[in-house]
């Protein structure tokens, strides 16, 4: 009884742990996304302070599509995405912390699972992934 107790807590913490995996993955993707993002409106905001007020600037509206801008509305639309990038890379951090910290939970969970009954390490250890 205890065995089938220990199987069905082995497939609980394994079926979490690879939950936890997906979501960090996930959360370490929108992070490099955010960061490109940011380099991005840095980059173009350097190049448009180097330009004279007076210069005419287009902004991008599709792939071959462009529309007169303002220097002024530009750099202010490339700051405002640097903001925000920021501030999503703040919370995507939060997120990532949270998620490291359930995955070392679920680690340590398994671990003691595995200390507690040397039988269930030993069968998971036999089995061949198919």
């Amino acid at each position: 009884m205890a065995d089938e107790a220990n199987r069905t807590a082995f497939m609980e913490i394994q079926g979490h742990m690879i939950e936890t995996t997906g979501k960090l993955k996930q959360v370490q993707n929108q992070m490099r996304n955010k960061e490109g993002e940011k380099k991005r409106a840095f980059l173009t905001l350097e190049e448009l302070r180097q330009l004279s007020d007076d210069t005419n600037t287009y902004k991008s509206i599709g792939r071959t599509r462009f529309v007169l801008e303002p220097k002024s509305a530009l750099m202010s639309e490339q700051e405002q995405k640097l903001k925000d990038s920021e501030a999503a890379i703040a919370g995507l951090q939060t997120s990532k912390e949270y998620l490291e910290k359930q995955m070392a939970e679920v680690e340590n969970n398994l671990r003691e699972l595995l200390q507690q009954d040397p039988g269930l390490a030993r069968q998971i250890m036999s089995m061949t992934v198919m």
